[in-house]
């Protein structure tokens, strides 16, 4: 057993009080103080052969528990919201029956990641995708690597509010508050796309209820605006033709990256995915990254666009960042976010 395994559902714990879901973050503890070696659900996550941090080796348990408590578990649904909060007694009685009951299937659901295809980031994303049109004055070609069910591919479809303006079609189906801070700055009200395509290693197929409903469980079961929006999000997914290709990033990364035309901005795009990836993998996307910065014209630019996790910001919220080929903009931060899209602190490029 390793002490990283187990102290990583302390520390999910405190992240999931400080970004609003004080139900999972007693299931982080629940399961921090009472996980032991005697199930395989148990042995499983106290001897994870990864890194547990990185891997996200609570959020995988979290989501398990959360699958079985959505369809009714008869040890857990009445423990898990909308139900008032139980105790931390009472919840592990319920996770130890359901451990006990279905041990083997939560131990097989601890090897996918976690996909919540968190809808709220298009938010932050947008900013970053009306700069870009702003600078270049051409649709844009959008790739997205790790684009899980390709709900953030459809961002131009949904209406926004930051609270100063708006922006997206007012009868749109998925509808997104966000809170502005730090600059203002004029935004285009419309944006032109190309085209985009989106990357996953394990891909969800928004039109298979199986698959929906497994995404949905890893949002945190608190935070109803959340899984409200993502299920409208995987409804109009399943009414588009969006392709997400089950293919490693990297191979992505070198054949769409090498295929930028005039008239159009190649956009690579991530968002709370290269922690995730591994070296080598990132190593090649770097390689894709800065060849095709160097083919990029005034007629045919390449834009990285990216919200990640960054340690010197961590405790504050992720990095939105952008470079642009041949712009001169080069890994600018535009902003600080909110790691589930409640707000952004604005600099841009000023």
């Amino acid at each position: 057993m390793t002490s990283g395994s187990r102290d990583i559902f302390r520390r999910q714990a405190g992240w999931c009080d400080a970004l609003g879901s004080p139900f999972t973050a007693v299931v982080c503890r629940t399961l921090f103080a009472h996980l032991s070696e005697e199930s395989a659900f148990g042995a499983k996550l106290l001897n994870w052969p990864g890194d547990p941090g990185a891997d996200a080796l609570a959020l995988r348990a979290c989501g398990a528990l959360n699958l079985l408590a959505r369809e009714g578990h008869p040890s857990l649904a009445s423990l898990y919201p909308p139900n008032p909060s139980p105790s931390e007694d009472a919840l592990w009685r319920g996770v130890a029956a359901t451990i006990a009951s279905d041990d083997a299937r939560l131990a097989s659901i601890l090897d996918s990641p976690p996909q919540t295809n968190e809808v709220a980031r298009s938010a932050l994303l947008l900013t970053g995708y009306l700069t870009i049109a702003r600078l270049c004055g051409l649709p844009l070609a959008i790739r997205e690597i790790g684009a899980s069910a390709g709900l953030n591919l459809l961002f131009d479809r949904f209406a926004y509010d930051y609270g100063w303006f708006a922006w997206g079609a007012s009868d749109a189906s998925v509808r997104i508050g966000c809170e502005w801070r730090g600059n203002r700055e004029e935004f285009s009200p419309s944006i032109a796309i190309a085209d985009r395509r989106g990357c996953d290693s394990k891909p969800i197929d928004a039109g298979n209820a199986v698959e929906r409903e497994r995404m949905l469980a890893y949002i945190w079961p608190d935070q109803e605006a959340r899984i409200t929006r993502a299920a409208a999000a995987l409804r109009l997914a399943a009414s588009q033709d969006i392709r997400v290709e089950a293919i490693d990033a990297a191979l992505f990364g070198a054949r769409e990256l090498a295929a930028g035309q005039d008239g159009r901005v190649l956009t690579l795009v991530h968002s709370i995915v290269w922690q995730y990836l591994p070296q080598t993998t990132k190593a090649a996307l770097k390689t894709s990254i800065a060849q095709a910065a160097g083919r990029a014209t005034r007629t045919a630019p390449f834009a990285w666009l990216r919200m990640e996790t960054e340690p010197p910001l961590a405790e504050r919220g992720a990095a939105l960042r952008l470079s642009l080929w041949p712009h001169g903009v080069v890994d600018r931060l535009l902003a600080v976010v909110d790691y589930h899209g409640r707000w952004i602190e604005w600099s841009g490029l000023a």
